[in-house]
């Protein structure tokens, strides 16, 4: 099995970083292969625009997904993103490795997913979803946060998960990805701000790459999340009744 890690945490000695390296050992000592993306060390460009784009297909204004299409049709997308893509089409698992920041993904990743997920390439009106470029492959999230898992659930002070990881979880659901249940590793502390002593919080962040390591291992018997499917809409996109 071939793994590909995007990984987007700005600071490689984070905890964020911890979960990296240890799903790449862990992965490889099962016999797999392993590449990571880490977006902020190899500073990828999140925000999209005209400037990427050296043939464009109107130059009088600019329109992103116009722009993608044109660029996928006579093969000029973008090194960065043509890189990204051939990651992602070698991939059996993808990885999005993540700190919660205001109840989402950093922007780094979201930019990401803007410029990647090419319009007209990777996806269509019909290959999307159930029929998306990368069906049969899975993904999942792998994501820190600073709150302890108490402060999580529906009506929680922090929020529910279900809710604040949709979107992530949909737009790869919508270009075809089996979405695995996330990884979320709660409680990982910034320095001078903990809800225990040090040695504590040391010793439940190694228990916790343990339980990492022991989660990859068992994605074979893993579930993936449910999503409607097709039979589940009427033509103008409304829900079944």
């Amino acid at each position: 099995m071939h793994t590909h890690i995007v990984h987007a945490h700005p600071e490689p000695k984070s905890y964020n970083g911890a979960l990296t390296r240890s799903a790449e050992r862990a992965l490889r000592e099962a016999g797999g292969t392993v590449t990571v993306s880490d977006l902020y060390r190899t500073g990828f460009d999140p925000v999209e625009h005209a400037g990427h784009y050296a043939n464009r297909a109107e130059t009088g204004s600019f329109a992103a997904l116009n722009e993608q299409r044109h660029a996928w049709t006579i093969g000029t997308l973008p090194e960065d993103v043509a890189a990204e893509i051939d990651n992602l089409e070698r991939a059996d698992l993808v990885i999005l490795q993540f700190p919660l920041w205001w109840h989402g993904p950093p922007a780094m990743l979201k930019g990401w997913m803007d410029r990647v997920f090419v319009s007209g390439g990777l996806y269509t009106s019909r290959m999307r979803y159930d029929a998306g470029y990368f069906r049969g492959r899975r993904a999942l999230a792998a994501v820190t946060t600073g709150a302890p898992r108490a402060a999580f659930g529906p009506g929680s002070r922090g929020g529910d998960f279900d809710t604040m990881l949709w979107p992530i979880h949909y737009s790869m659901h919508y270009m075809g990805f089996s979405v695995l249940p996330p990884f979320i590793s709660y409680g990982v502390q910034g320095h001078g701000y903990s809800y225990e002593d040090e040695s504590s919080l040391h010793h439940r962040l190694r228990l916790n790459l343990t339980d990492w390591q022991s989660f990859l291992s068992n994605l074979d018997h893993t579930e993936p999340l449910h999503f409607p499917g097709w039979a589940d809409w009427n033509e103008d996109g409304s829900a079944v009744a």
